[in-house]
Parts: C-alpha cells; sequence; structure tokens
C-alpha cells in the first residue's frame, strides 16, 4: 500500500469519527450535556480497553489494525487522543469554538497529511515528513472552517494558526489531542478577552 494511500485511510477513519459530535449534540438536546459527556466518556473507556487488549494481548483488531501506524504499536492509539480531544474541548470551550478546534484536527490534519504527500515538494529538513505544501493547505482548510463555524477573523486566525503550528512543530504529541486543546484554549482565551 502506498504511504498516500495508508494516509487517505486512516484520515477517513478520522472523518467518520465526525459522527462523536454528533452524538454528542442529539444526546445532549435529548437529555443533557452531562448524559452526552458520559456517553462520550463511554466510548474513549471502551478504545482504552480496546488497546488494551491490542497492546498486552497482542490481539488484532478485524479489518482496523491495519490502520495503525508502526509507532503506533505499543502504545495507545490515535483514536484514544481524538476522543480525548474532543472531551476535553467540549467539556471545557464554548460549542462553536469547540467544534472548530475539533474539525481543525480532522480537516486540517487530513490536508496537511494528503497535500505533504501528493504534492510536497518543499519539504523542511529539520521537521521529517513536513512538507510547506501541507502546511499551507492545513492553514487554509482551518481558515474556511473556522470562518464557517465562527465568523470572526479576529478568533480564527489565531485558532487557525495554533492548529497549524501545533501538527507541523509538536510531532512528538498525538495531534489529535494537541489540536482541539491547544487550538480550543486560543480560540476561547481570545473570545473572553473580547468580551
Amino acid at each position: 500500500m502506498s504511504k498516500l494511500a495508508f494516509e487517505a485511510k486512516r484520515k477517513a477513519i478520522h472523518v467518520l469519527a465526525v459522527t462523536y459530535l454528533g452524538v454528542y449534540w442529539v444526546a445532549m438536546k435529548l437529555f443533557s450535556h452531562n448524559i452526552a459527556m458520559l456517553i462520550l466518556l463511554s466510548i474513549l473507556l471502551i478504545f482504552v480497553v480496546i488497546d488494551f487488549f491490542r497492546i498486552n494481548e497482542h490481539k488484532k483488531i478485524p479489518v482496523i489494525h491495519m490502520l495503525w501506524r508502526p509507532k503506533e504499536e505499543n502504545t495507545l492509539g490515535g483514536q484514544v487522543y481524538y476522543i480525548l480531544g474532543i472531551i476535553i474541548a467540549l467539556a471545557i470551550f464554548d460549542f462553536n469554538i469547540a467544534v472548530a478546534a475539533i474539525l481543525m484536527a480532522v480537516f486540517g490534519d487530513m490536508a496537511a497529511a494528503i497535500f505533504g504527500i501528493a504534492f510536497g515538494k518543499h519539504w523542511i529538513k529539520k521537521l521529517p515528513e513536513t512538507a510547506w505544501e501541507g502546511i499551507i493547505a492545513e492553514f487554509i482548510v482551518n481558515l474556511i472552517i473556522g470562518y464557517f463555524i465562527l465568523g470572526n477573523w479576529i478568533i480564527i486566525l489565531p485558532m487557525a494558526f495554533m492548529a497549524t503550528f501545533v501538527e507541523t512543530v509538536f510531532p512528538h504529541v498525538d495531534d489529535n489531542l494537541a489540536i482541539p486543546v491547544f487550538a480550543g484554549f486560543i480560540g476561547q482565551s481570545i473570545k473572553l478577552i473580547l468580551h
């Protein structure tokens, strides 16, 4: 499987994971914020249990086992950090800030990986597997997400920059957790300052 095909399949799973936002929103409307958060927490716990068996018992998860990167072989998978980032964002930030930050983690990260691999010609020496084409694509996608969800450029620009910065500069920190937390923190802080 080519590197581009592998990343495209991994990112497709991330897009499907946007359904967590839908689950949260429906549960919040039908019940309450607390019930919705408990449902997301139950999903997190399921992922942690699955990873326990995958790591400690060396069990292969049908179909999904092909999507783990080699560095995730003996550690928690990205799905654990992803749902954890969603939980933290929805628990702490205003809903629209949280949604923007979460979608930046999904679609901005996807743009960076796919554009970087497919069109990358200007690679950054100190950051392996990072191309300027991917960084620029991510920043543009993050701006578009911010525009449609927030509509306030004073908040959008720093959030998009922070999401792109975290994805680019912190390769050893899982971006599925870092982007929603860092970008959401910046967005929420600016929103509080403006009001």
